[in-house]
């Protein structure tokens, strides 16, 4: 198709570096399958909102696809002090969209969706929704402390669902609880899987010239760890499951390292440093390598350097970082919840795990790594796997979605006598 998209996501920049505040997965999602959605000629604006007063009005990214910045709420806001701003975000994204020709909206996460939503409805313009996560499936799967999504959430994102003329689900299990806890119709609701930049993470020159590069020992157990430090996403399961390790194999100790890249996500600021701490109170501050995040560019030398990656989250639509590191040849070992029973294939590019035992995570680790031709069978899998899961292929399967949305919106006019 050609047409012109306007893509919504208001809490974080799809310029933001991933792994700190509330930049993850989906700001990748939403640059990579705009860019080739671009090449096949569609033209896509992103809209989100102002955060520095410096940022200009657009910022053209590559060829087709532009970021478009809004005023509304001032400075840095998180995610959870953005929904007192979500009528002013709407008020203003329709006054700017009301003077354009767009053929479709796609707003991505809830808060996002409550600002298309009015702009939508009004200009007749089909909505398209993609949650990345829900409330629902988080309170079902919280970590142990982890306060509850709240019910604005809740209710937001059950608003959205009804009001959307299309969902899209990063993978079946998502889709059926968009069914089944969101009521919604199951008609409208769409698979399709995320991908991996297949030309950047790849086994590349393979681990020693990883290792050498980013200075870690070549005879080294590597274990990394690649996210936001947030509960939800499991960093102190991978830190308790360490030092289980390392109480019953000692002598793995000398040659461990476990590195956890990331920085502090929305309001858990502190949560880096609580986990510093626990880390010396467990006494495997020589194990444990606290790194911020990694500029996209040099991540994949932390994925080809590390002998296994861990993904223990509580709950997951899909799990990009899993991909990265398969598609570099590294095996993974994911908690078995949500998109990560998609994105590992258990037994072939990795291991599932039920739940978040630090004992049973101990158990898979200690034995993945003193099985080094087992580790070797699993990263062919695992490039093989990940080889599956192109973002060109994301990029299709998203707009064949908009061409039957757009359709239906014509058709729908024609029959109105619009």
């Amino acid at each position: 198709m050609n047409g012109r998209i306007a893509t919504v996501m208001v809490h974080t920049s799809p310029l933001d570096q991933p792994g700190i505040g509330d930049a993850g997965g989906m700001n990748i999602y939403v640059v990579e399958s705009a860019q080739r959605m671009a090449a096949m000629g569609v033209e896509v604006d992103i809209f989100t909102r102002r955060t520095e007063t410096d940022q200009p009005e657009v910022v053209e990214i590559s060829k087709g696809v532009r970021v478009r910045y809004f005023d509304c709420g001032h400075g840095h806001l998180t995610k959870e002090q953005l929904p007192a701003h979500i009528l002013g975000l709407s008020k203003e994204f329709l006054r700017i969209v009301r003077n354009e020709n767009y053929d479709a909206i796609h707003s991505h996460y809830w808060i996002s969706g409550k600002v298309a939503m009015p702009a939508a409805a009004e200009l007749g313009i089909p909505l398209v929704h993609t949650m990345h996560t829900m409330a629902r499936v988080k309170n079902l799967n919280l970590a142990e402390g982890e306060t509850p999504e709240p019910m604005i959430r809740v209710q937001g994102e059950t608003q959205v669902a009804s009001a959307a003329q299309a969902l899209i689900a990063n993978t079946d299990s998502e889709a059926a609880s968009l069914v089944s806890l969101y009521e919604a119709c199951p008609d409208i609701v769409h698979v399709v899987a995320p991908g991996v930049d297949l030309y950047t993470f790849t086994p590349g020159q393979g681990r020693k010239t990883a290792r050498e590069t980013i200075g870690t020992p070549l005879d080294a157990l590597v274990v990394t760890f690649v996210g936001r430090i947030q509960p939800h996403k499991g960093p102190e399961v991978l830190i308790r499951a360490t030092s289980e390790l390392v109480k019953h194999s000692p002598l793995m100790r000398s040659k461990l390292i476990v590195n956890i890249i990331g920085g502090a996500s929305g309001a858990n600021t502190e949560e880096v440093e609580r986990l510093q701490e626990l880390t010396t109170w467990l006494g495997i501050d020589d194990v444990v390598h606290f790194a911020p995040p990694i500029p996209r560019a040099e991540l994949p030398q932390w994925y080809r350097a590390a002998d296994l990656v861990c993904v223990p989250s509580y709950s997951e639509s899909f799990g990009l970082v899993a991909l990265e590191a398969q598609a570099c040849g590294t095996p993974v070992i994911a908690t078995a919840v949500g998109g990560l029973r998609t994105a590992v294939a258990d037994g072939i590019s990795g291991v599932l795990v039920d739940g978040h035992d630090p004992k049973a995570w101990s158990s898979v680790i200690a034995r993945l790594l003193q099985e080094p031709q087992r580790r070797v069978l699993l990263s062919m899998g695992a490039v093989e796997h990940a080889s599956h899961f192109g973002w060109d292929a994301t990029a299709r399967g998203t707009l064949d979605i908009y061409d039957q949305v757009i359709t239906e919106a014509q058709h729908a006019r024609k029959i109105s006598g619009q």
